[in-house]
Protein backbone atom coordinates (compact mmCIF):
# COMPACT_ATOMS: atom_id res chain seq x y z
CA UNK A 1 0.00 0.00 0.00
CA UNK A 2 0.92 3.62 -0.82
CA UNK A 3 1.20 6.11 1.45
CA UNK A 4 2.45 10.06 0.11
CA UNK A 5 3.79 11.97 2.87
CA UNK A 6 5.88 15.63 1.90
CA UNK A 7 9.27 15.69 2.63
CA UNK A 8 12.44 13.65 1.12
CA UNK A 9 13.67 10.48 2.39
CA UNK A 10 14.43 10.68 6.27
CA UNK A 11 12.00 13.08 6.63
CA UNK A 12 9.46 12.84 9.81
CA UNK A 13 6.50 12.50 7.84
CA UNK A 14 7.94 9.39 7.00
CA UNK A 15 8.57 8.34 10.11
CA UNK A 16 5.01 8.67 10.96
CA UNK A 17 3.83 7.22 7.80
CA UNK A 18 5.85 3.80 8.70
CA UNK A 19 4.56 4.05 12.02
CA UNK A 20 1.15 4.06 11.00
CA UNK A 21 1.09 2.30 8.40
CA UNK A 22 4.46 -0.32 8.65
CA UNK A 23 4.22 -2.40 5.62
CA UNK A 24 3.60 -0.16 3.56
CA UNK A 25 5.71 2.07 0.40
CA UNK A 26 6.13 5.37 1.70
CA UNK A 27 6.02 7.65 -1.10
CA UNK A 28 7.94 11.53 -1.05
CA UNK A 29 5.88 14.03 -2.48
CA UNK A 30 7.11 17.85 -2.55
CA UNK A 31 4.14 19.54 -1.33
CA UNK A 32 1.99 19.17 0.89
CA UNK A 33 -0.67 20.04 -1.66
CA UNK A 34 1.03 17.32 -3.45
CA UNK A 35 -0.15 14.64 -0.58
CA UNK A 36 -3.28 15.60 -1.00
CA UNK A 37 -4.18 15.51 -4.60
CA UNK A 38 -1.93 11.92 -4.98
CA UNK A 39 -4.63 10.97 -2.06
CA UNK A 40 -7.77 12.12 -4.03
CA UNK A 41 -6.72 10.85 -7.37
CA UNK A 42 -5.70 7.35 -5.96
CA UNK A 43 -2.04 7.63 -6.33
CA UNK A 44 -1.79 6.70 -2.94
CA UNK A 45 -4.15 4.84 -0.80
CA UNK A 46 -3.53 7.08 2.45
CA UNK A 47 -1.79 10.64 3.09
CA UNK A 48 -0.06 11.15 5.96
CA UNK A 49 0.55 14.66 6.90
CA UNK A 50 1.53 17.22 10.18
CA UNK A 51 -0.72 19.26 11.70
CA UNK A 52 0.63 20.87 14.88
CA UNK A 53 3.62 20.51 17.05
CA UNK A 54 3.76 20.56 20.62
CA UNK A 55 6.49 23.63 20.73
CA UNK A 56 6.11 25.81 18.02
CA UNK A 57 2.08 25.20 16.71
CA UNK A 58 -0.53 24.37 14.04
CA UNK A 59 0.93 23.81 10.69
CA UNK A 60 -1.95 26.23 9.14
CA UNK A 61 -1.65 25.44 5.67
CA UNK A 62 -2.95 21.99 6.34
CA UNK A 63 -5.81 23.07 7.77
CA UNK A 64 -7.24 25.16 4.49
CA UNK A 65 -6.40 21.95 2.64
CA UNK A 66 -8.21 19.69 4.71
CA UNK A 67 -11.28 22.04 3.55
CA UNK A 68 -10.25 22.13 -0.11
CA UNK A 69 -9.87 18.44 -0.77
CA UNK A 70 -12.29 15.51 -0.54
CA UNK A 71 -10.03 13.60 2.39
CA UNK A 72 -11.34 11.69 5.31
CA UNK A 73 -9.38 11.71 8.54
CA UNK A 74 -8.44 7.92 9.69
CA UNK A 75 -6.03 7.90 11.69
CA UNK A 76 -3.39 10.62 14.33
CA UNK A 77 -0.19 9.41 15.61
CA UNK A 78 1.89 11.91 18.31
CA UNK A 79 5.36 11.39 17.12
CA UNK A 80 8.32 12.54 19.72
CA UNK A 81 10.56 14.53 17.29
CA UNK A 82 13.89 14.73 18.18
CA UNK A 83 16.31 17.10 16.23
CA UNK A 84 19.77 16.90 15.35
CA UNK A 85 22.47 19.50 13.82
CA UNK A 86 24.04 17.53 10.86
CA UNK A 87 26.92 18.48 8.87
CA UNK A 88 29.47 17.29 6.37
CA UNK A 89 32.04 15.00 7.72
CA UNK A 90 35.18 17.34 9.10
CA UNK A 91 32.98 20.16 10.62
CA UNK A 92 33.07 21.67 13.83
CA UNK A 93 30.41 24.18 15.14
CA UNK A 94 32.66 26.89 15.20
CA UNK A 95 32.32 26.60 11.47
CA UNK A 96 28.62 26.35 11.08
CA UNK A 97 27.41 29.95 9.85
CA UNK A 98 24.16 28.83 8.06
CA UNK A 99 21.79 26.41 9.30
CA UNK A 100 19.02 24.77 6.50
CA UNK A 101 15.82 23.51 8.04
CA UNK A 102 11.93 23.65 7.53
CA UNK A 103 10.64 26.63 9.39
CA UNK A 104 8.88 24.19 11.94
CA UNK A 105 12.39 22.88 12.92
CA UNK A 106 14.19 26.30 13.17
CA UNK A 107 11.08 27.41 15.33
CA UNK A 108 11.26 24.18 17.53
CA UNK A 109 15.23 24.44 17.89
CA UNK A 110 15.32 28.42 18.43
CA UNK A 111 16.63 28.08 21.78
CA UNK A 112 19.72 26.12 20.74
CA UNK A 113 20.49 28.23 17.92
CA UNK A 114 20.31 31.87 20.21
CA UNK A 115 21.94 30.11 22.98
CA UNK A 116 24.85 28.09 20.57
CA UNK A 117 24.56 29.27 17.06
CA UNK A 118 23.77 33.23 17.65
CA UNK A 119 25.77 34.58 14.73
CA UNK A 120 24.46 31.77 12.51
CA UNK A 121 22.23 32.71 9.33
CA UNK A 122 18.85 30.36 9.28
CA UNK A 123 17.65 29.42 6.11
CA UNK A 124 14.23 27.82 5.76
CA UNK A 125 13.58 25.14 3.61
CA UNK A 126 10.61 22.97 2.44
CA UNK A 127 11.32 20.14 4.66
CA UNK A 128 14.43 19.23 7.05
CA UNK A 129 15.19 15.95 5.15
CA UNK A 130 15.30 18.24 2.37
CA UNK A 131 17.85 20.46 4.20
CA UNK A 132 19.66 17.63 5.30
CA UNK A 133 19.91 16.37 1.20
CA UNK A 134 20.68 20.06 0.48
CA UNK A 135 23.79 20.42 2.67
CA UNK A 136 24.90 16.75 1.05
CA UNK A 137 25.00 17.36 -1.90
CA UNK A 138 25.76 21.24 -2.59
CA UNK A 139 29.09 21.06 -0.43
CA UNK A 140 28.65 24.61 0.82
CA UNK A 141 31.48 25.62 3.34
CA UNK A 142 29.72 26.44 6.89
CA UNK A 143 26.38 24.82 6.02
CA UNK A 144 24.61 22.34 8.33
CA UNK A 145 20.96 21.38 8.44
CA UNK A 146 18.43 20.43 11.50
CA UNK A 147 16.87 17.02 10.87
CA UNK A 148 16.45 13.77 12.44
CA UNK A 149 19.52 11.66 13.36
CA UNK A 150 18.69 9.31 10.64
CA UNK A 151 19.23 11.72 8.05
CA UNK A 152 22.41 11.98 8.92
CA UNK A 153 22.81 8.29 7.34
CA UNK A 154 20.78 8.66 4.69
CA UNK A 155 22.67 11.50 3.21
CA UNK A 156 26.33 10.74 4.22
CA UNK A 157 26.26 13.86 6.89
CA UNK A 158 28.14 14.39 10.67
CA UNK A 159 25.61 14.80 13.63
CA UNK A 160 27.32 17.59 15.36
CA UNK A 161 24.83 18.00 18.21
CA UNK A 162 21.55 16.11 19.17
CA UNK A 163 18.34 16.82 20.69
CA UNK A 164 18.92 20.43 19.88
CA UNK A 165 14.92 21.22 20.31
CA UNK A 166 13.80 23.68 22.98
CA UNK A 167 11.89 20.95 24.85
CA UNK A 168 12.28 17.58 25.41
CA UNK A 169 8.39 17.08 25.34
CA UNK A 170 8.36 18.11 21.32
CA UNK A 171 6.10 15.99 19.93
CA UNK A 172 4.04 16.40 16.26
CA UNK A 173 0.51 15.63 15.39
CA UNK A 174 0.11 13.69 12.26
CA UNK A 175 -2.98 12.70 10.63
CA UNK A 176 -4.06 10.06 8.52
CA UNK A 177 -5.77 10.72 5.17
CA UNK A 178 -8.20 8.50 2.89
CA UNK A 179 -10.76 9.15 0.11
CA UNK A 180 -14.11 9.37 1.52
CA UNK A 181 -14.93 6.08 0.89
CA UNK A 182 -11.80 4.07 1.40
CA UNK A 183 -12.04 0.90 3.61
CA UNK A 184 -11.16 1.56 7.27
CA UNK A 185 -7.33 -0.69 7.47
CA UNK A 186 -7.31 -0.30 11.36
CA UNK A 187 -8.44 -2.70 14.30
CA UNK A 188 -10.40 -0.38 16.55
CA UNK A 189 -11.61 -2.71 19.38
CA UNK A 190 -12.46 -0.47 22.17
CA UNK A 191 -10.09 2.56 21.73
CA UNK A 192 -11.76 5.80 22.29
CA UNK A 193 -12.71 7.62 19.53
CA UNK A 194 -12.20 11.11 18.34
CA UNK A 195 -14.15 13.47 15.63
CA UNK A 196 -13.26 16.62 13.90
CA UNK A 197 -15.21 18.98 12.15
CA UNK A 198 -15.22 22.30 10.64
CA UNK A 199 -17.72 24.85 10.79
CA UNK A 200 -18.54 28.88 10.02
CA UNK A 201 -21.10 30.61 12.02
CA UNK A 202 -24.50 32.11 10.31
CA UNK A 203 -24.03 35.34 11.67
CA UNK A 204 -21.03 36.83 13.54
CA UNK A 205 -23.02 38.37 16.07
CA UNK A 206 -22.47 38.67 19.90
CA UNK A 207 -22.63 34.68 21.56
CA UNK A 208 -22.64 32.84 18.64
CA UNK A 209 -19.94 31.13 18.82
CA UNK A 210 -20.91 30.38 22.90
CA UNK A 211 -23.80 28.72 21.31
CA UNK A 212 -22.04 26.86 18.72
CA UNK A 213 -19.58 25.42 21.62
CA UNK A 214 -22.55 24.89 24.33
CA UNK A 215 -24.04 22.33 22.43
CA UNK A 216 -21.31 20.01 22.85
CA UNK A 217 -20.82 21.29 26.96
CA UNK A 218 -24.80 20.63 27.24
CA UNK A 219 -24.22 16.65 26.59
CA UNK A 220 -21.12 16.41 28.53
CA UNK A 221 -19.12 15.87 25.12
CA UNK A 222 -15.05 17.06 25.82
CA UNK A 223 -13.69 19.26 23.57
CA UNK A 224 -9.91 18.61 22.78
CA UNK A 225 -9.33 21.91 20.49
CA UNK A 226 -10.32 24.38 18.71
CA UNK A 227 -8.40 26.39 15.86
CA UNK A 228 -10.09 29.73 13.99
CA UNK A 229 -8.87 30.44 10.30
CA UNK A 230 -9.96 33.57 8.12
CA UNK A 231 -12.54 32.33 5.97
CA UNK A 232 -11.66 33.12 2.32
CA UNK A 233 -13.78 36.04 0.89
CA UNK A 234 -15.52 37.09 3.98
CA UNK A 235 -12.71 39.49 6.21
CA UNK A 236 -13.81 39.18 9.81
CA UNK A 237 -15.21 36.34 9.30
CA UNK A 238 -13.59 32.81 10.22
CA UNK A 239 -14.24 28.74 10.15
CA UNK A 240 -13.84 26.92 13.34
CA UNK A 241 -11.71 23.29 13.35
CA UNK A 242 -13.27 21.07 16.18
CA UNK A 243 -11.88 17.81 17.68
CA UNK A 244 -14.13 16.47 20.12
CA UNK A 245 -14.38 13.22 21.79
CA UNK A 246 -16.74 10.39 20.57
CA UNK A 247 -17.34 8.34 17.30
CA UNK A 248 -19.78 10.12 15.03
CA UNK A 249 -21.73 7.76 14.40
CA UNK A 250 -23.30 7.49 18.21
CA UNK A 251 -26.64 9.30 19.11
CA UNK A 252 -25.21 11.54 21.78
CA UNK A 253 -22.70 13.71 19.16
CA UNK A 254 -25.23 13.03 16.20
CA UNK A 255 -27.78 14.98 18.11
CA UNK A 256 -24.81 17.87 19.19
CA UNK A 257 -24.24 17.81 15.51
CA UNK A 258 -27.87 18.38 14.14
CA UNK A 259 -27.80 20.90 17.02
CA UNK A 260 -24.56 22.93 15.75
CA UNK A 261 -26.10 22.27 12.07
CA UNK A 262 -29.22 24.72 12.75
CA UNK A 263 -26.99 27.49 14.18
CA UNK A 264 -24.29 27.61 12.13
CA UNK A 265 -23.74 28.21 8.40
CA UNK A 266 -21.70 25.08 6.86
CA UNK A 267 -20.83 22.18 8.46
CA UNK A 268 -18.20 19.29 7.79
CA UNK A 269 -17.36 16.40 9.55
CA UNK A 270 -13.33 15.77 8.54
CA UNK A 271 -12.76 12.30 10.26
CA UNK A 272 -14.24 9.79 13.18
CA UNK A 273 -10.86 7.94 14.33
CA UNK A 274 -9.82 6.11 16.97
CA UNK A 275 -7.82 8.15 19.68
CA UNK A 276 -3.71 7.98 18.41
CA UNK A 277 -0.90 6.53 20.31
CA UNK A 278 1.99 8.50 21.41
CA UNK A 279 5.03 6.88 19.53
CA UNK A 280 8.61 7.74 21.06
CA UNK A 281 11.04 5.00 19.39
CA UNK A 282 11.90 5.83 15.92
CA UNK A 283 11.00 2.23 13.20
CA UNK A 284 13.82 1.15 11.17
CA UNK A 285 14.23 2.64 7.71
CA UNK A 286 14.41 0.11 4.76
Amino acid sequence: MKVSYQGATGAFSEMAARVMYANSEPVACPTMQSVFRHVTTGRAARGVIPIENSLFGSVHINYDLLLKHRVRITGELMLRVRHCLLAAPGTSLADVTRVLSHPQALGQCEDFLRRTLPHAQTVPSYDTAGAAKLVASASVPGAAAIAARHAAAEYGLAVLAENIESHDQNFTRFLALARPTAANLQQIGDRPFKTSLAFDLKRNVPGALFKSLAVFALRDLDLHKIESRPLVGSPGHYLFYLDVAGRVTTPLLQRALDHLQEITGKLRVLGSYPVGAVWDRYPATK
